[in-house]
């Protein structure tokens, strides 16, 4: 790529693509030791080329959903306004009975 024309790429420190992303120097350095962000690294430290500072910003790039939107307002519309409550549930009901608590079996142990 650089080859031709003989030039290398422009490095950018971890603090140059902070400020351009807008987010910490640490979180830069975080994400890039986690492999989530592509980076280049001479030695020890973490450089960033142009390529990979504009692959950075798509990665993390959201578009809104027309789709999802439209879709959302026809639910809201066909929705009824007050949700109904059926009289007579059409599954049969099972009645929940408190057990008797721990202390009071105990008691009535001791009482016997």
């Amino acid at each position: 790529m650089f080859k031709d024309r003989g030039e290398l790429p422009t490095l950018f420190r971890p603090a140059d693509v902070a400020k351009a992303l807008g987010m910490s120097e640490w979180w830069v350095k975080e994400q890039a030791r986690r492999g989530r962000i592509p980076f280049t690294r001479p030695g020890r430290a973490y450089r960033f080329t142009a390529e990979q500072v504009a692959e950075i910003v798509r990665m993390y790039e959201a578009r809104p959903t027309i789709v999802a939107v439209s879709q959302a307002r026809a639910v809201a519309a066909a929705a009824p306004t007050k949700p109904t409550r059926d009289p007579q549930p059409s599954r049969s009901t099972t009645r929940l009975r408190a057990r008797i608590p721990r202390r009071a079996v105990l008691h009535q142990q001791d009482a016997a």
